[in-house]
Order: C-alpha cells, then sequence, then structure tokens
C-alpha cells in the first residue's frame, strides 16, 4: 500500500500578513499541514532547525537571507531514519527569497528520493512558488517533482477547498 509523508517546515512568532505583522502561535504552513493531515492518511514530519530563526519578522528575513547567500545547510532537531515506506511526500514551506528556506535544502539533501514523487506546497503573501519547484528537482534527481500548490499564508485556515482540489488531482484522495 502506497504510504504519504507531509515534511513540513513552519515558522510562528511575528509573520506578515498582507501588508501588516502579528504574532502567531502556529505557523501558516503547519495550519496547511494540518488540513492536509485531515484530508488524507500520511505521516508527518516538522523539520525544525536546531537553532531557529528570530521571533522578529525583519530579523528572521534577514537570518533567512543571510543562510541563503551562504548557502547554509542548518542543522535541524531531528531527522526521519528513512524515508524507504514512502511513496509519496508533500513538501510543504514557506517562501523565503524566492524558493524554500535553508532547513527544507537539509532535509532534501539527507535523502534519496528516487522512484518518489514530491507535492510541493508554498505558503507565501503573494510570490507564489517563486523558484522553489525548480530547486526541488535539481536537489532530487530521479523523483518525479509535481506541479506545486501556492496557498497565500494569511488565508491558510481557509485553504481547505484548494487543498482538496490539488490533493485530489494528485491522486491522494
Amino acid at each position: 500500500m502506497a504510504k504519504t509523508l507531509i515534511a513540513f517546515f513552519s515558522r510562528a512568532d511575528e509573520n506578515y500578513f498582507g501588508g501588516a505583522m502579528r504574532y502567531v502561535k502556529v505557523g501558516n504552513t503547519e495550519i496547511v499541514a494540518g488540513i492536509m493531515k485531515e484530508l488524507i492518511s500520511a505521516d508527518t514530519f516538522k523539520i525544525e532547525m536546531k537553532e531557529p530563526y528570530s521571533p522578529v519578522y525583519m530579523t528572521c528575513i534577514e537570518e533567512a537571507k543571510k543562510d541563503l547567500r551562504a548557502k547554509a545547510r542548518p542543522e535541524l532537531v531531528s531527522m526521519p531514519q528513512s524515508i524507504d515506506k514512502y511513496d509519496t511526500i508533500v513538501l510543504a514551506y514557506p517562501n523565503y527569497w524566492g524558493t524554500m528556506p535553508m532547513a527544507v535544502f537539509t532535509f532534501l539533501e539527507a535523502f534519496d528520493f528516487t522512484g518518489k514523487t514530491i507535492l510541493p506546497l508554498c505558503t507565501n503573501e503573494g510570490s507564489g512558488m517563486g523558484g522553489s519547484e525548480r530547486d526541488i528537482k535539481k536537489n532530487c534527481p530521479g523523483a518525479e517533482v509535481k506541479k506545486g500548490l501556492s496557498v497565500t499564508g494569511s488565508e491558510a485556515a481557509n485553504s481547505k477547498t484548494s487543498v482538496q482540489k490539488w490533493l485530489s488531482a494528485n491522486g491522494l484522495l
């Protein structure tokens, strides 16, 4: 039987919502991951940095930009032992400077995704998927990377219909 993993990176604390800053206890991507978990049978794995970015939004984006420029691979709190039992990986993340957070690259580079299907989902406030789909393909040779879903972060709690359609179109529902 095909098994699915929802691997996601999400950031709470101060976040940007359509022009204003707001403090949140649960990040937008984690909200969408929760919606997916309600809709499909899947395991979940939260990609967490051992040394997280600042809770202050403007400081966080500067730290993320610095990591991007340095092509940093931040150490993670934990890592699955293996992804061998999964056929499909739903990879969810916010758009950081036109791609995925560097912690997501750390996760991707730890495994061989050959023969796996990757479904990218990117939360953002208008910047869409950026170059993340291209970056996933580059970092996961041998994987089938499907068309991603862009979710407006400030609308994450209301994204169930679009997430449902996307999961259905990709054979997970």
